[in-house]
């Protein structure tokens, strides 16, 4: 029987199982080929070659994608301990000045990529900084005049590159750290998180999640589904009500909950200048390795710490893998921790307003001028 046979509600079932079938897939095919990520990035590009084939056959509900990013703001907002906290309030000048500085870097960056490229610079904007694969994606899509298969494939090359050449360069003699990786603890598996120590805590915080994530919707709060969370998170932390750590099952399901949404809504056909537009996104990559490379260099000059600490303090990755590469070379881990923690929050907090401010001002000028 073919699909288009049946009733409206048991073809969207049929299309719900035949995406999630093929993004099982995607993130398997990911898991044993050892790539980075591979339940995020697995999926979306699975669901990416599946749904170009046969869009018909592809459907995902919006509250799956929802339910995704709430597990992700909670895990965000379990970040924010008391130790982080402080070491960020002793160091806050120097996070602000670095974070400041490497923004403006990527400004630049992406201005260029622009002018080459011929895409619009506030698409280009949006895939250069360095704010998260996750956010960056969803401030995209909640953006006008963005071309949104741009943004996602400039910051997965981005976010690969991280992955792949930041341990590389840790490791080599330029930071004098011979590859030892195998001799740490991985930080993941020390104190893994077991279902038994989910309950009770966990009910409260998803309840007070999900409520926060659709009030922060209804008042158009920036990226609410996960920005909700996460505060609400830390504000039941620091009260006093532990907040426990979810197991990988949870974690790589709310990615593949994201994969699939971003994967679906790709085009490859937007994609103008194909050649170029990759060829670029991999300089881009490599030229802001370079320019936190030099901003880890004054960094370790004012505050005194190791270049291994700086440079993994300030790289543009992910802070969990960032600490485990940290905890591996011997690097501060406080430090890397925190600084990541803060360009995650300033991204989260101060990048959405004031780039809807700054591209407001500039559409006002321009209605002005013309």
């Amino acid at each position: 029987m073919e699909l288009s046979n049946l009733s409206n509600s048991t073809r969207r079932t049929a299309h719900f199982l035949i995406t999630l079938l093929t993004a099982l897939a995607g993130g398997e095919l990911f898991m044993l080929l050892n790539l980075p990520i591979p339940w995020l990035l697995g999926p979306m590009l699975a669901t990416l070659i599946g749904a170009n084939l046969a869009k018909q056959y592809y459907q995902w509900p919006g509250q799956v994608r929802n339910t995704g990013m709430i597990i992700v703001g909670y895990t965000i907002g379990l970040s924010l301990t008391g130790s982080a906290m402080g070491e960020m309030a002793r160091q806050l000048p120097s996070m602000l000045l670095m974070t400041v500085l490497l923004l403006l870097f990527c400004a630049g960056i992406a201005l260029i990529v622009s002018k080459v490229s011929g895409n619009n610079y506030k698409t280009i904007l949006l895939g250069s900084i360095p704010g998260g694969l996750t956010q960056m994606l969803v401030l995209a899509e909640e953006s006008e005049d963005i071309n949104l298969t741009v943004v996602t494939v400039i910051q997965v090359i981005r976010l690969m590159m991280i992955i792949l050449c930041v341990p590389l360069l840790i490791f080599s003699p330029l930071f004098g750290n011979s590859s030892t990786a195998g001799d740490a603890i991985s930080l993941t598996t020390a104190n893994p998180a077991t279902w038994n120590g989910l309950f009770p805590n966990i009910l409260y915080f998803a309840v007070a999640c999900t409520f926060c994530g659709i009030l922060g919707q209804k008042i158009k709060f920036p990226t609410a589904y996960l920005l909700g969370p996460a505060i609400i998170t830390s504000m039941l932390q620091i009260s006093g009500l532990h907040g426990p750590r979810l197991p990988s099952l949870l974690l790589n399901a709310a990615q593949l909950m994201i994969g699939v949404y971003v994967g679906l809504l790709l085009d490859p056909r937007k994609l103008n200048n194909k050649v170029l537009t990759l060829t670029l996104a991999v300089g881009s990559s490599i030229v802001l390795i370079g320019g936190s490379y030099g901003l880890s260099s004054i960094f370790a000059y004012l505050e005194s710490v190791s270049g291994a600490t700086a440079m993994l303090s300030l790289a543009p990755g992910g802070m969990d893998q960032m600490s485990l590469i940290a905890h591996e070379v011997g690097a501060d881990l406080p430090t890397v921790a925190g600084y990541q923690l803060f360009r995650t929050f300033f991204m989260f907090f101060a990048i959405p307003p004031l780039f809807k401010l700054i591209f407001r001002e500039r559409k006002t000028q321009s209605s002005t001028a013309g």
